[in-house]
């Protein structure tokens, strides 16, 4: 059957098996599950798997408009209601070690078709809650299906592909990782202006239901490995490890990033991740087998992930607060300036994966990187008389990067690895991502956020009535002569720190384009037989 690992797919002579080390029994390797045949076809399924990423992440930044509309409904504060999305993305981080796990142990088709249901369920949960504690506990619900759902689809992808088409299947695939991102700010708006924002979570359900009964009947059968113990050890240490890091990332810049609190968390993130590595590499079923690491495709794309990630996500968070908070757009106009990006990478994808097929990953990468770094210096020039029109411009310029760059990027790691670590490659690169994106946008908000003081001080030394016959008139008026002042004044501090964010951001990005020159090119060998 497809997908299975069979002993009589491969004889062995009486004379090799004399060769053979004695010790070999001894030592259990885990057998690699059969490369898929030529013949097979994989359009449909892949299809499949598309739908149940693009719900994960489509759900991702729909929430993030609804935070606003949310809190009043809830009652909650401004802070209090960022838990809803902090608490999501510490458990995202948690599941993702145990995914490659379960799909040995239930098969990769059970546990998409359960991640789908619990998705589902835990979404229609989060739309029926009456307070802000049900609605983070529903969310962290929803966490757990949300964060195997992108592990558990590419690891589908590389069992029902045939290699020498792997730049073209993820080309398609990432439709469903970068696209989401930008419409999902679209009609989390829509809903959130013109019906409720309960429908952000609500709009999965139908998609989920479509996603079941679609997978049920097109993806094959890719039982796993049932005999794998679960490492507890190695998980807990993994899980621990990992929520003291994200967690002291996102609450660093309210605790202060010096205090007792958060130094503990990094010192407690370092050792149990040490304490992790150590587990994996002695225990005889690893959680994740750390020496997929050693890869060195593997640890390069990992790297150009990481660096990209920063740019990606910092677009994604720091344009929709400067449209709506600086320049007052509503939350669907910033849908619809943020839109047209997404339509660039639905373009450059199924492009970039052909491309790769046919010439390899390191030019699409370079390329990718170099205008993914320009377009971040172009947002770098954003300032209070920034038009819509120049925001679509270099936000499209943009995104031809990631567009043209990520899947060859992931697409050179994964396929470096022997079929039995494609599970753990894909977990790590989902742990490098999160990370990433949790620890870049700590950084990045903690030096906005002390810039935007220096500013204000610097503005506030300058303002002085008694000196300027306008400015006396306005005080004059109170609260509401000096309220214009306030709005240019605020708009000016933050598109100068803004500026500042989306140059490190290019800078860093532009960085990475000489790793990139180091992605290999492997030619694809037509199958035997």
């Amino acid at each position: 059957m497809f997908g299975i690992w069979s002993p009589r797919r491969e004889t062995m002579t009486a004379s090799t098996r004399s060769e053979a080390p004695a010790n070999t029994a001894s030592r259990s390797t885990p057998p690699q599950p059969s490369a898929p045949p030529p013949d097979r076809k994989w359009g449909l399924p892949l299809a499949v798997i598309v739908i149940g990423m693009f719900m994960s992440v489509l759900n991702t930044t729909s929430v993030n408009v609804a935070l606003t509309r949310m809190a009043a409904d809830l009652s909650a504060s401004t802070d209090d209601i960022q838990w809803v999305a902090t608490a999501y993305n510490l458990c995202l981080g948690v599941v993702v070690p145990a995914s490659a796990w379960l799909g040995d142990r239930l098969g990769l088709k059970r546990l998409y078709l359960a991640s789908l249901v619990g998705f589902c369920v835990a979404s229609m949960l989060c739309g029926l809650a009456g307070n802000l504690t049900s609605e983070i506990l529903f969310r962290i619900l929803q966490a757990a299906p949300g964060g195997m759902l992108p592990v558990t689809c590419m690891t589908i992808l590389y069992r029902i592909v045939p290699r020498r088409q792997t730049g073209t299947a993820m080309g398609l695939y990432g439709l469903g990782m970068v696209v989401a991102p930008a419409v999902g700010p679209t009609l989390g708006g829509y809903l959130v202006e013109y019906a409720s924002w309960r429908l952000v979570y609500f709009v999965n359900v139908p998609v989920g239901v479509v996603g079941l009964v679609a997978a049920a009947l097109l993806l094959p059968q890719l039982p796993g490995q049932p005999g794998r113990r679960f490492d507890a050890l190695g998980f807990a240490c993994i899980a621990g490890g990992l929520f003291a890091l994200l967690l002291a990332a996102s609450e660093g810049e309210d605790w202060g990033w010096t205090s007792y609190r958060v130094v503990i968390l990094f010192i407690a993130a370092l050792l149990l991740l040490a304490l992790f590595v150590v587990i994996e590499l002695e225990v005889s079923d690893p959680l994740l087998d750390v020496r997929a690491l050693r890869n060195r495709p593997l640890l390069n794309s990992l790297a150009l992930i990481a660096l990209q990630s920063i740019g990606l996500f910092a677009v994604s968070f720091y344009v929709p607060v400067f449209l709506q908070e600086g320049q007052g757009l509503t939350a669907l106009n910033t849908g619809f300036v943020l839109l047209p990006q997404g339509l660039v990478m639905m373009v450059c994808m199924p492009l970039a994966g052909r491309i790769t097929d046919r010439f390899g990953a390191r030019w699409p990468a370079v390329v990718g990187l170099a205008l993914s770094g320009i377009g971040l210096l172009m947002l770098a020039e954003v300032n209070p008389d920034m038009t819509r029109g120049e925001f679509i411009a270099a936000l499209m310029l943009r995104a031809v990067g990631p567009g043209v760059a990520m899947m060859p990027i992931t697409t050179s790691g994964i396929s470096s690895l022997p079929a039995h670590l494609a599970g753990a490659g894909s977990a790590f690169n989902q742990l490098v991502q999160r990370v990433t994106a949790a620890l870049g946008l700590a950084v990045l908000t903690a030096m906005s956020t002390e810039q935007q003081a220096q500013l204000w001080a610097g503005r506030s030394a300058l303002v002085r009535p008694a000196s300027d016959a306008r400015l006396h008139e306005m005080a004059e008026r109170g609260a509401d002569g000096l309220a214009p002042l306030y709005q240019a004044l605020k708009l000016d501090v933050l598109a100068q720190a803004y500026s500042d964010v989306f140059l490190v951001c290019g800078v860093v990005t532009l960085a990475s384009v000489p790793l990139a020159l180091f992605i290999r090119s492997p030619k694809h060998r037509r199958p035997v037989g």
